[in-house]
């Protein structure tokens, strides 16, 4: 096959490609600033308010404190700017090799990934990697068409099968999945392209998760905004590393040259984090990394806090062994903005053991009545206060939006014993890699919110012990009560947040995802009858149905239907598992909840749409940015989130015709009261004359004539978006007057 690569020299030139970046705002960089100057005045001042009575508590506090800027300032550093990147068009092909590594996940949980993998535009050789040497595993390639591989032994985990994969194929790419993320079909074209320059050694994109109810994702109900735990890390801190040639490799959604590899001996196999350890080889060899920050590949995200905690414990343990390993600091052939760049992200795991301290400084206070500073009340107001206030405030306007500090709290406060125990790795290197477990596993959850019941009864036992103390011995100073009290609250109230949140998600039985995704559809019941209607809640094993419903439809009734799906019409049978609506009354059920079975041809066409896609992102205009304080008050200056035009739409299946004779197409309307009436097309419609209109709700509606307003285009060719404006009806014979078979649907309130 001809390509475009030339092999690089052995030894590429270190320097930092041009990047085209955009630094922070006018605005923003003057919170920065003065953040800056500001702890640098705190911090100055703080030694003469330790306690000589309590030196070792006192200086802990200091020492945290101290910590905490230097993290900020690391902060500040990496976000200042950030890169911004257009895919360049691949000029001439290679040869691409997709890998998908297993272990012991299921063979439903790969085979999504596979097919989607498989369906990636470009010519490629999808792989299946089996570590787990099954034979379910074997049969599942074999069916698919893709190419299976196991290995004689399991050494070095995930990277020595990687390495075993290399050694057995030719790709001059290798894109690289873990067995649970779903590839967008134009991932490879929109990365292969930097690899025209000969100096890129890999490209990294976004891990982002299809399952927004997973344990490290926040939406509250009826919102557009779902905010996920690694937002700012993949939206924010990654972009601005590729500004300084350091975004690394993070395992996944990401492709890799073969002959970089080559060149540090392939995936490094001394550490459990074979994605960091790579990337610093590499960078340090003089490679170059891209980051292509428009999410191409949607994963599944941990559902409960065992495998959360798993994975973040792997990757502490991991980063510690890279440090104890290379160095990072005195690490020869990185740049000084690499080394800052990878001292930053281990540095977050030390982060476990300054929460610590804070979560039971005010215990400590209030229990032996002693404090970690002597400073009076106006003078501690005066350094305080505005210090923290802008440590919040900095954080929300460098991270864009994406810091969201009240949710970090409550990630901090969940994980900060597992970040202080992964850094332990750093003296004691326990070599040992565990897969995430899938699933919501329910196992381990009350012990692993130990540390959280901790932090709750030692703050708010404390108080009222405190007080007492106060009234009876007076150990502490009014002001000093007051403020301790005011702490623990806090450090409590973050504790109750995190176990309320935790025992929800650990009562989470469903085990499918099902997406938000509206599509047209037709259900046909028990006793013959058929109705067109607006299909959502959508999964490979069931859905929801909202339209026209038999008065004597009951769970259990059998029912058949097809979805509208962008390759046809794809059919389905099933059952009534719930009635939705009723309202305890007689009257039909507003939708009905159906199982879902079908071929296995149909489940792989279903899989493809719903998988490796943003769909349920563009559909209803979700978003994970939100305002910052200087976007409100400074709009002009501070760009806030985007406006959504799809957001809080609710959509009604429909149909359209071209002609009264044609072919119906399936479409979603926008539902009154939604404002302007948007036409939902997971294909391209004509715009250039009247098209008859019919809309599928509960209670009848009119056909009507309508003309389309291009509102979205639909680049990557999946979801066009309109606008309906009303025409004068043509002359349509009667006999075609009826409403018409299931074929477009049109986005409107279904409700």
């Amino acid at each position: 096959m001809q390509h475009s690569f030339t092999r690089p020299a052995p030894n590429p030139e270190p320097a930092v490609p041009a990047v085209s970046g955009k630094s922070l705002e006018g605005p923003r960089k003057v919170v920065a600033v003065a953040f800056i100057l500001l702890g640098i005045w705190y911090l100055a001042w703080r030694p003469g308010t330790l306690n000589p009575d309590a030196p070792i508590f006192s200086m802990l506090i200091y020492a945290a404190e101290l910590f905490g800027f230097l993290n900020a300032m690391l902060h500040i550093f990496m976000c200042w700017r950030l890169s911004e990147r257009q895919a360049p068009a691949p000029t001439v092909w290679p040869t691409v090799d997709v890998f998908v590594p297993t272990y012991n996940e299921s063979p439903d949980l790969v085979r999504k990934t596979l097919v989607t993998a498989m369906a990636m535009d470009g010519v490629h050789t999808t792989w299946l990697l089996d570590d787990g040497h099954r034979a379910e595993m074997e049969a599942l390639a074999r069916a698919l068409g893709c190419e299976y591989l196991s290995r004689p032994d399991n050494a070095h985990a995930k990277a020595g099968n990687l390495n075993y994969a290399l050694r057995h194929s030719r790709g001059e790419l290798i894109a690289i999945f873990d067995c649970d993320h779903a590839p967008r079909r134009d991932f490879l074209v929109k990365t292969l392209g930097y690899f025209s320059d000969p100096r890129v050694a890999f490209v990294q994109t976004p891990q982002d998760f299809y399952n927004l109810d997973s344990y490290q994702h926040r939406q509250r109900g009826g919102r557009t905004t779902v905010w996920t735990e690694q937002a700012l890390f993949f939206r924010v801190i990654q972009r601005g590393k590729d500004c300084w040639n350091a975004a690394f490799f993070c395992g996944s959604c990401a492709v890799v040259r073969r002959s970089a590899l080559e060149q540090i001996g392939g995936f490094a196999t001394d550490t459990i984090t074979e994605d960091l350890h790579t990337s610093l080889r590499l960078h340090a060899r003089g490679w170059h990394s891209v980051y292509h920050a428009e999410p191409l590949a949607f994963g599944l995200a941990p559902e409960s806090i065992e495998p959360f905690m798993a994975q973040r414990l792997r990757w502490g343990q991991g980063a510690m062994h890279v440090w104890r390993k290379e160095g990072i600091l005195s690490h020869k052939g990185l740049t000084l903005a690499q080394r800052l760049n990878y001292l930053a992200s281990v540095l977050t795991y030390f982060d476990g053991w300054q929460k610590a301290l804070f979560y039971v400084a005010p215990a400590i206070a209030l229990l032996t009545g002693t404090m970690p500073l002597v400073a009076a009340t106006p003078e501690l107001v005066l350094h305080f206060v505005p210090y923290y206030v802008l440590t919040f405030w900095v954080f929300e306007e460098v991270g864009r939006g994406y810091g969201r500090s009240l949710f970090i709290e409550q990630y901090n406060m969940a994980r900060f014993a597992t970040f202080a125990w992964a850094t332990l790795a750093w003296v004691f290197p326990r070599m040992k890699f565990t897969v995430t477990p899938k699933g919501a596993a329910k196992k381990r959850a009350v012990r692993l919110s130990l540390p959280q019941w901790v932090v709750l009864g030692l703050n708010f036992g404390a108080m009222p012990v405190g007080i007492a103390l106060y009234f009876l011995a007076s150990t502490l100073p009014l002001q000093g009560l007051v403020t301790n009290l005011m702490w623990a609250s806090f450090n409590g109230a973050l504790a109750v947040a995190v176990l309320s949140f935790t025992a929800v998600r650990q009562r989470f039985t469903r085990t499918r995802y099902r997406f938000p995704v509206p599509v047209a559809g037709e259900l046909t019941f028990a006793d013959g009858s058929r109705s067109p209607g607006t299909i959502d809640d959508l999964s490979d094993t069931g859905l929801r149905f909202y339209g026209q419903l038999p008065e004597t439809i009951q769970v259990g009734d059998a029912v058949s239907g097809a979805l509208a799906l962008p390759d046809g019409l794809l059919p389905f049978n099933g059952d009534v598992r719930s009635l939705l609506g009723t309202d305890g009354g007689t009257a039909p059920p507003r939708a009905v909840g159906c199982s879902l079975i079908t071929s296995v041809e149909a489940q792989i066409r279903l899989e493809r749409f719903l998988f490796g896609s943003d769909l349920q992102w563009r559909v209803n205009g979700l978003t994970d940015q939100v305002e910052t304080p200087l976007s409100r008050l400074l709009p002009r200056w501070v760009p806030g989130p985007p406006s959504q035009a799809l957001a809080g739409r609710r959509w009604n299946s429909a149909q359209l015709r071209v002609l009264p004779d044609a072919a119906p197409m399936a479409v979603l309307l926008s539902a009154p009261g939604d404002g302007d009436r948007l036409v939902l097309s997971y294909s391209v419609l004509a715009q250039d004359q009247p098209l008859l209109l019919d809309v599928f709700r509960r209670t009848a509606a009119e056909r009507e004539a309508v003309r389309l307003e291009t509102i979205d285009s639909g680049a990557d060719g999946q979801l066009h978006v309109y606008r309906a404006v009303s025409v004068p009806m043509p002359h349509v014979p009667v006999a075609v007057a009826a409403p018409p078979q299931l074929g477009v649907a049109v986005a409107q309130s279904a409700h």
